[in-house]
């Protein structure tokens, strides 16, 4: 099995899968304790039906799919915030209304255009022998600025995950970096449907974060664990998933959810 996992690693599509994977899964985890935090966990979900609605749309009128489905990701996740500031209308209400609605319209579009199946598959279940070089980039590029946000406005992004009103009465830009918080959550879910899948991307966000606080309590350890768990998870999901022939989004959700597992057991000896 080492020698299969040796030669796994020397070919060219694995690098690139690995370097990209690691780097997507990095942004997730961090931008994820944030969400988690405030209660915008499932946003991923929402953002990520929202993708296979454009990408669907994007296949359909030939159009490339990365510039069409970053805008209109980007769109509805302002919108997702802004009805979620609704009193009427809460954050899981809001999700479901837009992610409901864009499901439907991808849905649509295949049946209408059968030869879509093969295209948008992998953009559905993932698939790590799709990624290029580009994807490789704009992935690790994505994680470089993600890291220096939380780097050098790391105390802004403290006090608007814990405490919005404080935060206006103190200065910081709530808006902004809500809206940066977004456009960066956005373009993680867009391009980590490659590997990931529609319907398992939103685990990336989930996951490594709730691991990391049954652990650990301040932000700062969480959100550098739950990087560390979600870089460790993704290359040992992809490792399987060669070596055993699993789907790749399958194969890191359950590798992520067996952490937790052993995290949440852990925490429940240690309190004892």
């Amino acid at each position: 099995m080492l020698e299969t996992i040796m030669q796994t690693l020397s070919m060219t599509f694995m690098q690139r899968a690995l370097i990209a994977g690691i780097a997507i899964s990095i942004c997730a985890s961090i931008l994820g304790v944030t969400l988690v935090l405030k209660r915008y966990s499932m946003i991923g979900d929402g953002l990520s039906y929202v993708a296979f609605g454009a990408m669907a749309i994007a296949f359909a009128m030939g159009w490339a799919p990365l510039y069409f489905t970053i805008p209109v990701v980007l769109v509805a996740a302002f919108f997702l915030l802004k009805m979620s500031q609704n009193s009427r209308i809460n954050a899981d209400a809001a999700i479901a209304l837009i992610s409901c609605t864009a499901l439907a319209i991808g849905i649509t579009v295949i049946h209408l255009n059968q030869g879509l199946n093969a295209n948008i598959q992998s953009y559905m279940f993932g698939s790590i022998l799709a990624l290029t070089e580009t994807d490789v980039w704009m992935s690790a590029t994505l994680a470089l600025v993600v890291i220096v946000l939380f780097i050098f406005s790391y105390n802004q992004i403290f006090t608007i995950t814990f405490d919005e009103n404080f935060s206006r009465a103190t200065g910081v830009k709530v808006d902004i970096y809500t809206m940066i918080l977004a456009l960066l959550t956005s373009m993680t879910i867009v391009l980590g449907m490659r590997l990931m899948g529609t319907m398992l991307i939103s685990s990336l966000i989930i996951f490594p974060g709730l691991s990391a606080m049954q652990l650990f309590k301040t932000f700062k350890h969480v959100i550098i664990t739950a990087a560390i768990i979600s870089a460790v998870a993704f290359f040992i999901g992809a490792i399987m998933s060669i070596v055993f022939r699993f789907p790749s989004g399958a194969a890191v959700v359950l590798v992520n959810a067996s952490i937790f597992l052993v995290f949440m057991l852990v925490s429940l000896v240690v309190r004892r």
